[in-house]
C-alpha cells in the first residue's frame, strides 16, 4: 500500500508542479518531501490511517487548486474519489478507494 500512497502524492504534486516543458517532479524531488514511501510505510505499519487520510488530504487539495476547483469538471470527479479515500473508517478498506485515487490522477496527467 506504501508505493500507491506515495504514488498518490506524486500523481497530485505532479499536476500543481509540472509545467509544460519543465522538468519532472520525480519521487526523489523536495516537493515529495514527507510524501515518500518510507514515511507512509511507518505510518501504515503504525496503523496511523488519520494521519495517512491528512497527507493524501493535502495533496489532493492542491491538485484540487490546481485544477480550477471543485467547480470543473475534473475537480469533481477528484474531489469525489478524495472523499471516498477521506470516509475510509478502517486501514484495511483503504486500498480500493486509494487505487481508484490513483489511477485517474494518472489518467489525468
Amino acid at each position: 500500500m506504501e508505493l500507491t500512497l506515495e504514488a498518490v502524492a506524486l500523481f497530485a504534486l505532479k499536476l500543481v508542479h509540472e509545467t509544460d516543458g519543465g522538468s519532472p517532479v520525480l519521487r526523489d524531488d523536495l516537493v515529495m518531501d514527507g510524501y515518500e514511501r518510507e514515511v507512509f510505510g511507518l505510518l501504515v505499519r503504525q496503523g496511523n490511517l488519520a494521519a495517512i487520510q491528512s497527507k493524501i488530504a493535502d495533496c489532493v487539495d492542491q491538485a484540487l487548486e490546481a485544477l480550477g476547483g471543485a467547480n470543473t469538471v475534473m475537480g469533481r470527479e477528484l474531489q469525489r474519489l478524495a472523499t471516498d479515500v477521506q470516509s475510509v473508517g478502517q486501514l484495511d478498506e483503504l486500498p480500493a478507494p486509494l487505487k481508484a485515487l490513483k489511477d485517474y490522477l494518472k489518467d489525468i496527467q
